[in-house]
């Protein structure tokens, strides 16, 4: 038995999963399987951390001290192949937060910010907030595979100052190969474009699949790129509010930092640092046994739709814990698919929708749970589809 097959009980613990069921749902009547981060314990070792911490009766204001910069450093180059300079390291609160900071630290009112539908869901709001035009280049889906539309990215690169990129994808999954990366950041090099990666998902992707970090293709390539990273998704540490942006054109970053200061947001999480910095130097072992039960969950779910929801098809994740489901099977328009979850299936995912209109038809599923948190998942959703017959 798996350690993490132990179910853990979240209601009462702040969780927006389940205490903001009835928010987000109408009801608390369902099994909520949205929000990204995962209902399984994170690493004991950094459990222990907190709690070592926590025995010092003060917690005041607090620097980053070097252990957490070499922490970040040492995992980026193990993991990742990637040297970096302690000094392209900057702390922040978030990586949402970060973005809007980079878009209106790099861009002006009216200039256009490029992103690639569909996508996680803020990166539509970085227009709408800051008075930038967005710009979609929609992701081709052909044959059960997502692909980029190459030919409209060059079109749309030329006007943008800012492409947003999703590495690895969510919701689709993609993990973009080395080519795919690279012909896309020869194009914001030929164009003036500057790239923002959110590769929040790197470290959650399945052999022989393999993350490539854009900024670390080439120093040229470098010297555009921001990368914003943080252990929130890979250890379920999220709601301690702790990430990174990596950033080496020392122009670029100082930039940055200016728009972090405005707004006094220089200061860290005492417990995010704990946090981090353990998980980087003891996570690793819990990180390979959790990658193994996550596939073996996107296993499960594939084989129990193919056998009794056909209707809906999976496409298989090369990365994340989020199962991006093609539900246009299912013969529903967007609303009664949402209200057949809730209400039918007493389910709660995130619509296909909520990541552009290119998610029509779609549903994202959290696999990030205990394996009989989805079995009971599917048996309520074959119940319910057994029901609509």
């Amino acid at each position: 038995m798996s350690p993490f097959d132990t179910p853990v009980d979240r209601s009462g613990t702040y969780s927006v999963k389940y205490d903001g069921r009835k928010a987000k749902f109408g009801t608390d009547d369902v099994l909520p399987l949205w929000v990204a981060d995962m209902d399984l314990p994170a690493p004991e070792c950094v459990t222990d951390a907190l709690v070592i911490r926590a025995k010092h009766p003060v917690y005041g204001y607090t620097v980053y001290p070097d252990r957490f910069y070499d922490a970040i450093a040492h995992w980026m180059k193990h993991r990742h192949a990637w040297s970096l300079r302690k000094e392209a390291i900057v702390p922040i609160p978030g990586v949402v937060p970060a973005l809007n900071f980079l878009v209106t630290a790099l861009t002006e009112p009216g200039d256009a910010v490029l992103i690639q539908p569909p996508v996680y869901h803020p990166f539509f709001r970085l227009g709408k907030h800051h008075g930038r035009r967005l710009l979609e280049n929609p992701l081709i889906y052909e044959a059960g595979e997502y692909r980029i539309d190459f030919d409209d990215f060059r079109v749309k690169a030329k006007e943008a100052k800012l492409f947003v990129l999703c590495s690895p994808h969510n919701p689709v999954g993609r993990v973009w190969k080395q080519e795919e990366l690279e012909k896309m950041a020869a194009v914001c090099l030929e164009e003036g474009c500057l790239i923002v990666s959110d590769e929040v998902h790197a470290d959650i992707v399945y052999p022989p699949h393999r993350h490539t970090p854009v900024a670390a293709l080439s120093p040229d390539i470098s010297d555009i790129a921001i990368t914003l990273n943080a252990p929130s998704k890979t250890f379920n540490i999220a709601g301690l509010n702790t990430a990174y942006a990596i950033i080496e054109n020392d122009s670029i970053r100082r930039r940055f930092e200016t728009e972090l200061k405005r707004y006094d947001l220089t200061m860290g999480n005492l417990f995010g640092i704990e946090a981090l910095t353990a998980s980087y130097e003891c996570g690793e072992k819990w990180l390979e046994e959790l990658l193994v039960y996550l596939r073996e969950n996107i296993r499960f779910v594939t084989k129990f739709l193919a056998e009794h929801v056909p209707q809906i098809r999976p496409v298989t994740p090369e990365a994340t814990y989020l199962m991006w489901l093609d539900c246009r099977g299912l013969g529903m328009d967007d609303e009664a698919m949402e209200r057949f979850f809730v209400e039918k299936a007493k389910l709660g995912l995130n619509t296909g929708v909520s990541f552009g209109k290119e998610g029509s038809g779609f549903m994202r599923l959290n696999v990030g749970c205990p394996r009989a948190t989805l079995e009971e998942a599917m048996r309520r959703l074959k119940g319910a589809m057994e029901e609509d017959v």
